[in-house]
């Protein structure tokens, strides 16, 4: 098994929302907001190269959003899906899983584009089954008023309107020998976060149950989460176990560093290393 860096590029978003209840004196240590209070932050993907599969876990914002809705986001930045996996010497038509941690646009939006500067949806990956699990897709397609905005129809149906879409059940065995699968029900309903077996360690890609190194502290939780309390719990259990097990943690949204690993101290968890993935 090999496992490639996919970076997508970076978009910014509120600190603040990034880091709820937590005073901007404490959260811009780690990640210093511009004159607009907005900071900056990865879409970092993940891509598993195992025998005849070639799994990528999530994709990314995408780019056929209209102008006014990716000027709130501002997109910047070199990287991008398409050359991202160039790079990694693999084209979309190549990617025969891609599996979602969950279906905000940032996470999945790249998923779906446009035909040749229309608005007819196409899968970006041709070939690929599409994995979601059941609990989630109706939680998305049927969205809260709070998630609303995150869950975009045009990111989705035509995911379900290709016949690629499958669903993951939590309750039989997983279609990916390659990882397990832990749930996590504090951002949104039954995201799904993968622990990857790699060079003799656990790799768990955090999706959004820790966005970056600056999330570490229990309390630092996005105030997009939907139930904050239970993200916390879920966070405390996780990063204890991480720290025990010496998991190495792949962080999705940070802007600096693609990896850490986490160790107890008095103060309870805090970050030991950061690293890249191609140090392991």
């Amino acid at each position: 098994m090999q496992l490639h860096v996919i970076d997508t590029g970076f978009f910014k978003l509120d600190g603040g929302a990034m880091f709820g209840v937590v005073p901007k004196t404490l959260w811009q240590r780690t990640n210093p907001a511009d004159e607009n209070n907005l900071c900056t932050w990865a879409m970092r993907c993940l891509l598993i190269e195992d025998g005849d599969r070639l799994i990528l876990i999530d994709n990314g914002i995408g780019d056929k959003q209209d102008a006014r809705f990716l000027s709130h986001y501002y997109l910047h930045g070199e990287a991008s899906l398409q050359k991202s996996l160039k790079a990694a010497g693999f084209a979309p038509e190549d990617v025969t899983d891609m599996f979602l941690t969950h279906l905000h646009f940032d996470h999945c939006g790249g998923g779906v584009r446009y035909k040749n500067g229309t608005t007819q949806p196409e899968l970006t990956f041709p070939n690929a089954t599409y994995w979601s699990n059941a609990a989630h897709w109706e939680w998305a397609t049927k969205p809260n008023a709070r998630e609303k905005a995150s869950f975009l129809k045009e990111n989705l149906l035509p995911m379900q309107e290709s016949g690629y879409l499958q669903f993951i059940d939590p309750d039989k065995p997983s279609p990916f020998p390659q990882f397990e699968i832990f749930y996590a029900n504090g951002h949104t309903d039954k995201m799904m976060v993968p622990l990857i077996p790699y060079k003799g360690r656990t790799l768990a890609y955090m999706a959004d149950l820790l966005p970056s190194v600056g999330h570490i502290p229990l309390p630092f939780v996005m105030s997009y989460d939907t139930r904050p309390l239970l993200t916390l719990d879920e966070k405390a259990a996780f990063l204890a176990k991480a720290a025990e097990e010496q998991y190495v943690l792949m962080l999705e949204h940070d802007p600096e560093h693609e990896c850490c690993t986490v160790t107890q101290t008095e103060k309870g968890v805090r970050l030991a290393d950061t690293f890249k993935l191609a140090a392991l």
